[in-house]
């Protein structure tokens, strides 16, 4: 299974997010860039990377910062956070990003996903932030009508080439991740699933791990990480088990 180790960038500091609420963070790290190294010295080398700042604004605020992480560090990223326009898409791409997260813009215009996941193949993740099953939308501040589920079944076909599923209400908290409901949007999804929010221990991320034959392909770890609850030598162990 993939890990990919969260860094949120916001005012160009590496932060943490309880439950996606801007007006409750930590600064864990005053640089990305030394974040991301210390992931890469211990073998973690696909990144989840998202500008907080452009999922307010929709500018592509922290680009220099994220291209200095993939150019220096020759690590795979994914990036996300307001993402809108097929433009940024191709800015993102040719610094060298890996895969681009699409979220609100997707939600709000099933188009520009179809169109985006058209014009740039296996370089599309679909992300999909819910709350009680409900996708939320422009930040975590706007919930809309449709379930994750519905939602999925709409544009299952469009060919995103991963599906990042968050629990929100888990988001930071440490409270074990969004087993069963994870499993439910993997049975249904096209793409390969990755498991977002909640994650405590490794004990969280081995039960992950049982799920690679339910087209889970990973886990998103953050907040377990910063605080000391996995250290990151515990992924190498995890890989050799």
């Amino acid at each position: 299974m993939k890990i990919f180790p969260a860094i949120d960038i916001k005012d160009k500091k590496c932060v943490r997010l309880i439950k996606g609420n801007f007006d409750n963070q930590t600064i864990y790290n005053q640089s990305p860039l030394d974040q991301a190294s210390k992931y890469k010295e211990f073998g973690l080398l696909n990144l989840h990377i998202v500008d907080l700042d452009g999922a307010l604004t929709g500018e592509l605020i922290n680009l220099d910062i994220i291209e200095s992480i993939i150019k220096k560090l020759e690590i795979s990223v994914e990036v996300g956070g307001g993402i809108r326009s097929i433009e940024k898409i191709e800015k993102y791409l040719n610094i060298g990003v890996d895969k681009v997260i699409l979220g609100s813009a997707a939600i709000k215009n099933p188009n520009f996903l179809k169109e985006a996941c058209e014009k740039f193949k296996n370089k599309i993740v679909l992300g999909l932030d819910a709350k009680k099953k409900m996708i939320l939308i422009s930040g975590w501040k706007e919930t809309t009508d449709q379930t994750a589920e519905n939602y999925l079944k709409k544009v299952n076909s469009y060919g995103f080439s991963r599906l990042i599923y968050t629990d929100i209400e888990r988001d930071g908290t440490k409270t074990g991740p969004n087993i069963d409901e994870t499993k439910s949007i993997a049975k249904i999804s096209a793409a390969p699933v990755v498991v977002s929010g909640g994650i405590s221990s490794i004990q969280d991320v081995k039960k992950i791990k049982e799920l690679k034959n339910f087209n889970i392909e990973g886990a998103i770890v953050g907040k377990a990480i910063y605080d000391g609850d996995i250290k990151l030598n515990e992924f190498k162990q995890l890989e050799n088990a």
